[in-house]
């Protein structure tokens, strides 16, 4: 295995490496929709800040890994997301109002308020629930490979993590078992630097995230997070490796979180400004946007349109997540048992009459 990091764009947004064939109409896309993920957290981050949502985890700075990654996959394809991965879910045809309504936890979020703000997943874009628990979701990543592998249905999963879950007993579990039954699932590390406050240089001694894959058997492949091109090439390989039956891949994109690990967090506390400003002049959009220019693909005009446009979606889709009312009572009991018990029948008929649930204020704390 090579220690070279994959790169097609350079700082100035020009292709000094093998250009993946992309389509001229989804490079627009894929520009929009980082786009979309940037006002998407700005806005939240200050409707987090009015006290209208409990929490936050933003991916500026990260979208070109997001992006990139979603985009090699197929629509018959499982995701196993972390924190900063609904923008994952967007590309795959989540809404806005869908995201909103999650973060509230109202009647209209697909996960009935049973998760915490910013977990988000939805079975109709195959996203699976994730817990704050650091990992969990890669052995549910490997198991969902191996049953894809059993029932041949040519499916690949991505399971997502951060650089800090690659210090976990899942992390080794999940790549062990899937380098040893050679399963068709890719592991995506968004490697942004900080573990919460933890460093990387204190969080492996590791040459990379991407040499662990070494020891499992299998490819590691380190990419340059914020050159979308390169992670669009990476991913896809990684994912036609494992739908040919070839078993798994680590790609670690080394990227940057620009903001806190969450709304919770404050960076300067533990990071330097300079070391922020240094990454500022690595900005995925930006990069993106100077390829795309040069090329005659897009102008300064259409960035304005999408993010009035954007602006607008997110508006409307607050204020109609905001009418709505907290969940049901009874939608505690609900989809848990196949056949309602009857001593859960029994709370049911007591608690019914309080009504709707009650929303409570309060911050969370990761």
């Amino acid at each position: 295995m090579t220690e070279t990091t994959l790169q097609v764009l350079d700082l100035e947004g020009q292709a000094t490496g093998a250009v993946p064939s992309v389509p001229d109409e989804d490079l627009k896309r894929l520009l929009r929709h980082m786009l979309n993920m940037r006002v998407l957290d700005q806005r939240m981050l200050s409707l987090q800040r009015q006290g209208r949502i409990g929490f936050y985890g933003t991916a500026t700075g990260q979208e070109a890994a997001v992006t990139g990654s979603a985009y090699a996959l197929a629509d018959i394809d499982w995701v196993f997301p972390a924190l900063r991965e609904m923008g994952v879910s967007m590309w795959r045809g989540t809404t806005v109002k869908e995201i909103v309504c999650q973060l509230i936890g109202n009647s209209g979020d697909v996960l009935i308020g049973r998760q915490m703000p910013c977990h988000f997943s939805d079975r109709k874009v195959r996203s699976v629930a994730w817990s704050s628990v650091i990992g969990t979701q890669l052995p549910h990543a490997m198991g969902a490979a191996w049953a894809s592998k059993l029932k041949k249905d040519g499916v690949v999963c991505m399971g997502y993590l951060g650089d800090g879950a690659s210090s976990c007993g899942d992390f080794h579990a999940a790549l062990n078992f899937a380098g040893v039954m050679k399963l068709p699932v890719v592991f995506f590390c968004q490697n942004n630097q900080w573990a919460i406050s933890v460093p990387l240089s204190s969080q492996t001694a590791s040459a990379s995230i991407a040499i662990k894959a070494v020891a499992y058997g299998f490819p590691g492949v380190r990419v340059d997070g914020n050159d979308i091109l390169a992670v669009i090439g990476a991913t896809r390989e990684a994912v036609a490796r494992a739908r040919r039956g070839e078993g798994p891949t680590l790609i670690e994109a080394v990227t940057f979180r620009m903001g806190g690990h969450s709304s919770s967090d404050d960076p300067t506390r533990y990071r330097d400004a300079g070391l922020v400003a240094e990454w500022e002049r690595r900005d995925p959009v930006a990069r993106f946007r100077r390829y795309l220019a040069a090329r005659g693909l897009v102008a300064e005009a259409d960035e304005t349109r999408w993010a009035e446009e954007m602006n607008a979606e997110v508006s409307a889709a607050i204020e109609a997540a905001e009418a709505l009312p907290p969940p049901p009572i009874e939608s505690m009991f609900r989809d848990v048992y196949k056949d309602l018990p009857w001593h859960l029948e029994e709370q049911m008929r007591y608690a019914q009459p309080m009504g709707e649930g009650q929303k409570f204020e309060g911050a969370f704390p990761l």
